[in-house]
């Protein structure tokens, strides 16, 4: 799926460990600090560029981790619209749609912080609200998913 011409697009990655075989470790997922908030990797489309290839693209240059060591789950994806002021529409009141995948990588790596303040892998599932408009939806969409 491409974008479409002029809307503002971005894509990107929950990234998660998997569950240890005999139930030893819990899951973990990946959050990237902001100064006043959490948030995932991911960033806008490229022109000519899949939604998924976005996706990687951000989630590798955000984090450091190849997108070869992410495995994509695939039968998810998360979709949400709301409205921004951006740079790219030049402060104009435009739509946004994010597109989230859930990755899978075998374990915690060390994150190199190119775009954030820093991060932390969270427990899963999370004790509490993070950020009630974007990141809690996509929770509990992925929790519902890993439900079956």
């Amino acid at each position: 799926m491409k974008p479409v011409e002029g809307e503002l697009v971005a894509a990107g990655i929950l990234l998660m460990t998997r569950p240890t075989v005999g139930g030893g470790l819990s899951p973990q997922f990946l959050l990237m600090r902001h100064p006043d908030r959490w948030d995932l990797p991911k960033g806008h489309a490229e022109s000519g560029e899949s939604i998924v290839e976005t996706a990687l693209r951000e989630t590798t240059e955000e984090t450091g981790i190849a997108a070869d060591r992410i495995t994509l789950e695939p039968d998810f994806r998360f979709t949400l619209n709301y409205p921004v002021a951006s740079r790219r529409s030049g402060g104009i009141l435009t739509n946004k749609t994010v597109h989230y995948f859930l990755g899978w990588v075998d374990q915690p790596h060390a994150v190199l912080c190119s775009e954030h303040d820093g991060y932390r892998w969270f427990d899963w599932p999370p004790a509490g609200p993070i950020q009630q408009q974007t990141i809690d939806p996509l929770l509990a969409a992925v929790a519902d998913h890993l439900k079956g």
